[in-house]
């Protein structure tokens, strides 16, 4: 074990992979800091250049983009009072305050800045204990598990979608449906492939993501720029470093919310804006300055920001050691790991430990480096936000192309990708999720296959489903989570007005 370890940790201080990190850890932070984009966007964005890699240290780039992206967030949340993503959403009701009501902007970023590396780092060293744990217990499962498993992945689409089943179902079917396109893995007879070659391996995964989270996002950057008036924000930040009264204010805090966001993260189809909400009302309940929340209150920034920031590691268990994904960043982390031909799972630690503790230890460097680039050039990312959209909207759209057509070579991937771009600006103006796509794609093969087997193993009995414990738990877990949409909305108002 301890061979593996010290390869890993060679593998991920390589030349190569830090400068990975350090490019995907950076370009996630402007990504972040720029309201109207998304970390799902710009891990989508940036998925293609990881197969000019091999090994894992794509796939570390694509860590150090979801990190960076989440802490980015932060900056226009305080600077401008306007997350770059919902994760940040509950950062203003502080650091907006403390920034311009106070006057101190350098102070509120400061103290994000730490926030979120404890938070990050936080989670990470709780992937490195919990992970291989878990990874033990799912060694256990038998095909019945796995098709149980698959189908509670599958079941948290609603709590990813806008919060109606029905959308959330019909996103998550027209996953399922283009998983199905190609060889029966089974039987081996083809499926929908209506005599193009093309469909016979079934449609490209990479060219469906960029559509759906890069492409859309543009043209819905493009109309939302219609005739918009840009104005250039002057802001002074003076000192970043927090004072050391300051982090002996808000260190219990801190802890606290890392550990909770770090819980949270772990349950599918939660996120960082439901635990940045929960942190801060927890921050708030055990406070003696109840009456300084809203008003600029460090407590309340630093609780936000290690309550969304430590999510990322808490995400990452459930998605290494079962193949499930935590939310929307962590599926496209999971098909990015697919596609270099590593296959999340229980399996993974026994057959791949030196992949699993280099994307443990990437994870750790990344929210390092995130604190880095944070406390020494919070100054330059924080200008992000005054890049007009006439020069960043055709960048991203060339970005686009050239990613999808550098996969394959192929035009036709070209052509997926714009029509799932059109289908995805038209799904989110309807309010259906992305994420739900993805996740049928993802797992409807998984389902499909260890449901075959579980047959097969039982001769034909579904009882093998209801007769074996945990493959009970997991059904019961999954219909739970389908209805989730009617009572979590209930759920975050109580936190959101608690917060308030």
């Amino acid at each position: 074990m301890f061979s593996n370890i010290l390869e890993a940790f060679s593998s991920a201080i390589s030349p190569t992979t830090v400068l990975l990190l350090l490019v995907g850890t950076g370009a996630g932070i402007l990504i972040g800091a720029m309201p109207g984009l998304s970390v799902n966007m710009g891990i989508a964005l940036l998925y293609p250049l990881t197969f000019a890699f091999d090994g894992v240290a794509g796939i570390i780039m694509l860590i150090g983009v979801y990190c960076g992206a989440i802490y980015g967030g932060s900056i226009s949340a305080i600077l401008l009072k306007t997350p770059g993503t919902p994760a940040s959403a509950a950062t203003t009701l502080d650091g907006y305050p403390m920034a311009n009501k106070m006057g101190q902007p350098g102070r509120a970023l400061g103290l994000s800045t730490m926030a979120s590396t404890f938070g990050g780092v936080f989670s990470a060293i709780c992937l490195m204990i919990l992970a291989p744990q878990l990874a033990k217990v799912a060694l256990t499962f038998s095909k019945a598990e796995y098709f149980a498993l698959a189908l509670f992945g599958i079941s948290i689409i609603t709590s990813v979608s806008s919060g109606s089943i029905l959308k959330g179902l019909m996103g998550g079917a027209l996953g399922l449906f283009i998983s199905t396109i190609g060889v029966d893995g089974m039987t081996g007879k083809m499926r929908f492939d209506f005599g193009s070659t093309y469909l016979l391996g079934g449609i490209s995964f990479i060219p469906i993501l960029i559509g759906l989270f890069a492409f859309s996002q543009v043209l819905a950057s493009v109309e939302g720029s219609y005739n918009e008036t840009f104005e250039k924000k002057s802001i002074k930040i003076k000192k970043v470093l927090p004072a050391f009264s300051d982090i002996k204010r808000v260190f219990i805090t801190m802890l606290r919310s890392s550990a909770i966001g770090t819980f949270i993260g772990c349950i599918p189809g939660t996120g960082g804006d439901i635990s940045s909400f929960i942190c801060y009302d927890q921050a708030k309940k055990w406070s003696k300055d109840k009456e300084n929340f809203g008003n600029g209150e460090p407590k309340g920034i630093v609780a936000c920001e290690a309550g969304n920031n430590s999510v990322s590691g808490g995400a990452m268990i459930p998605m290494l050691t079962l193949g499930i994904p935590g939310d929307g960043a962590t599926a496209i982390l999971l098909g990015a790991l697919m596609v270099q031909g590593i296959a999340p799972g229980p399996l993974l630690f026994a057959n791949q430990p030196i992949q699993v503790y280099t994307i443990f230890i990437g994870l750790l460097l990344a929210n390092i480096a995130m604190g880095a680039f944070g406390f020494s050039l919070i100054r330059v990312f924080s200008k992000v936000i005054n890049v007009p959209k006439e020069i960043l909207i055709p960048i991203i759209f060339v970005m686009t192309f050239v990613g999808t057509y550098s996969y394959n070579h192929s035009m036709t991937d070209v052509y997926v990708m714009v029509f799932f771009g059109f289908l995805g600006y038209f799904m989110n103006k309807t309010q259906f999720s992305m994420s739900a796509i993805i996740l049928g794609i993802i797992l409807g093969g998984t389902a499909e296959q260890n449901f075959s087997g579980a047959l097969i193993m039982s001769k034909g009995s579904f009882s093998i489903f209801f007769t074996r414990p945990i493959c009970s738990i997991f059904i019961i877990i999954s219909v739970l989570s389908l209805l989730s949409p009617l009572y979590s909305p209930l759920f975050k108002k109580v936190f959101k007005k608690k917060a308030a």
